[in-house]
């Protein structure tokens, strides 16, 4: 960490020369401008091409390289000219603040500026709901949650938050929008996406203006991704990585029209799918990625693997230089070898110099990377602005983020309008395990990549809005079991629902329904014979038909994130606006449920009461 101190004795002009030089080391290329590529008024394809001549293979094949940052040091990045470095989900400096971040992001930046041609690394990060490896960062509802907002604008504005608290940490690239199309609500990653049909991930493309600005190269500029190419989420049995079953019609008519979308807004890189079309693993899909993507839909961004998704291709594990060569040939620009850097680099090398990987698509590669620094201007400015890092968690973007958490509550019951509740001379028990617990709130993809319960960073819980939202004259008791209510209260509330999980262990292969602690809490609130208030926290639509009938409300809260004040207030007056992104199954046997596929479902997709 760099510390300023003011010095008051005198202090010679060679130590000050001295200690000058040690600030400037590595030397800022731009200042000097001593080749074309090195100047900035020159237009981005001269620098590159002139970069681009100037690069020894190594050099190239360095651009191409991914590392996890607990793989990598700085000298490595210097020694090896790597490319880009990445945090897995949950991999963060000590301690994980937001100025541990910057600094460690800026040492990265050093050891890549110490390279002879002085290309800066690119650092990526999945920030898909808020910059959510970060500890204290506002943590925003997970995708399906602003599906159900059907709020373009209202996502535009998250994304330009994100990219405000991303910044202030130094990283400058986001694995995000998902823009999968989820058919079957078993599959484990349904909360990372905005809908079931094309036409909601397609709207919320807004998030990649938000995250990168109207173009590259913005104060808070933020290079965004379009994953999962191809079809992700439309495997059989809603199969994390599975096979996507489907005809070429199919495909391209339900799972790649966001990805036209994203390619329009000019998304600059794309990130493909572990899954398989056909039988065929995507990341050796050259149709695909190389055919449609970069030649049909125009994209001339650059294109990334998933985390070691190139040992996939053969289903061995370990990657082979087979596997090395399709990836790259089918057209994947940079590869992410999260530990096995060194073994790609070498691999690569060597399948360039037997003639199975043409100098041409190495070239095409970097030209494509190299491309996208230019135009974010790291370059120019490739350490952190630190007018930012206040940013993160600010009072402004939990304000933002509250109101997603509003816009997303959707109502699906409400008898006797049991709600909105009286926020004066009340009574009220909330119960449930979900319902004082920032970790169950926010889901996966949370600090650590699966998320965890309890206070894991922070926020304000549902427990926490609901005491804020009332008066004085009423009354909340909490009991995470419902234990002590009675027949005095006017309301209970039941937080339910799912605790937290990601991609693979979140995949239903068997029930979906609520689990025993829940539906004895539920039933400790009834007995009491007071009105029930379900309030559901998941990632998915949930098996829960057969209760229905015994709960006074229901209100879908999806996975809201750190702001539970916005839960509490559709509770107490705000008008719900929020329909369903999805079809809501009368039971587990009818997976997949999707709209206009003829099943009669408990709620349609757009379905959602207001008062």
């Amino acid at each position: 960490m760099t510390r300023h101190h003011r010095v008051h004795r005198p202090f010679s002009l060679a130590l000050l020369l001295v200690a000058v030089t040690a600030l400037a080391v590595p030397a800022r290329p731009a200042n000097a401008a001593t080749y074309p590529y090195q100047d900035p008024t020159l237009p981005v394809a001269t620098r590159v091409a002139d970069l681009l001549a100037r690069m020894t293979l190594d050099e190239k094949i360095g651009q191409m390289t991914q590392a996890e940052r607990g793989s990598v040091t700085a000298a490595d990045l210097t020694t090896y000219r790597l490319g880009s470095i990445l945090s897995s989900g949950g991999s963060a400096p000590s301690p994980n603040t937001a100025t541990s971040w910057a600094d460690m992001y800026d040492g990265f930046q050093r050891g890549a500026l110490a390279t002879p041609l002085a290309i800066p690394m690119i650092y990526g990060v999945d920030a898909v709901h808020g910059h959510n490896n970060v500890v204290a960062a506002t943590i925003f509802p997970h995708n399906i949650g602003l599906g159900a907002t059907r709020d373009p604008a209202l996502v535009q504005q998250i994304g330009q938050a994100v990219a405000e608290e991303v910044s202030g940490t130094g990283v400058d690239w986001d694995f995000a929008p998902c823009l999968c199309v989820a058919r079957d609500d078993r599959w484990g990653r349904t909360y990372e996406s905005f809908g079931e049909t094309p036409d909601l991930p397609s709207n919320m493309t807004t998030l990649i203006t938000g995250l990168q600005g109207p173009s590259l190269g913005g104060p808070t500029s933020v290079l965004a991704t379009a994953k999962h190419y191809l079809g992700d989420g439309g495997t059989a049995g809603g199969d994390d990585q599975g096979d996507t079953q489907l005809t070429e019609a199919e495909l391209r008519t339900v799972h790649l029209p966001p990805f036209q979308a994203a390619v329009q807004r000019g998304v600059g890189s794309v990130m493909i799918s572990y899954s398989s079309w056909n039988g065929v693993k995507t990341h050796g899909n050259r149709y695909l990625i190389t055919t449609v993507l970069k030649g049909e839909l125009g994209f001339t961004g650059f294109v990334v693997s998933d985390w070691n998704g190139i040992d996939q291709i053969d289903g061995a594990a370990g990657f082979t230089a087979a596997e090395v060569t399709a990836a790259v040939n089918a057209g994947i620009d940079m590869v992410m070898v999260p530990a096995a850097w060194k073994t790609f680099i070498s691999t690569l090398r060597a399948e360039v110099q037997n003639g199975h990987v043409p100098l041409s698509r190495i070239d095409d590669a970097n030209r494509r990377i190299l491309t996208k620094k230019f135009e974010l201007g790291l370059f120019e400015r490739p350490y952190t602005d630190r007018s930012w890092t206040p940013t993160v968690g600010s009072v402004s973007h939990r304000a933002l983020a509250r109101q997603a958490v509003r816009e997303s509550q959707v109502l699906l019951k409400n008898t006797g309008s049991v709600l909105p509740l009286a926020r004066a001379d009340n009574k009220i028990f909330v119960a449930g395990r979900n319902a004082d617990n920032i970790g169950n709130q926010s889901g996966g993809w949370t600090i650590s990549w699966q998320g965890s319960s309890g206070n894991i960073t922070p926020g304000t819980t549902i427990l926490q809005g609901i005491r804020a939202a009332v008066g004085p004259t009423t009354t909340v008791t909490y009991n995470q079991r419902g234990t002590g209510i009675d027949g005095s209260y006017r309301a209970a509330i039941a937080v339910v629902g799912e605790t937290p999980y990601a991609e693979g262990q979140g995949d239903r292969t068997g029930s979906m329904s609520l689990d025993r602690e829940d539906l004895r809490t539920i039933a400790t609130l009834r007995n009491a014979g007071v009105p029930v208030i379900v309030v559901l926290v998941s990632g998915r639509p949930m098996d829960i038909a057969t209760e229905l009938p015994r709960w006074d409300a229901l209100l879908a809260s999806w996975l809201p994130g750190t702001e539970g004040a916005g839960v509490a207030d559709v509770l107490f007056g705000a008008a719900p606006t929020g329909k369903l992104p999805m079809t809501w199954m009368n039971s587990v046997s009818q997976q997949p449920i999707n709209a206009g596929d003829g099943q009669v479902p408990l709620f349609a997709q757009g379905y959602g009461l207001t008062y």
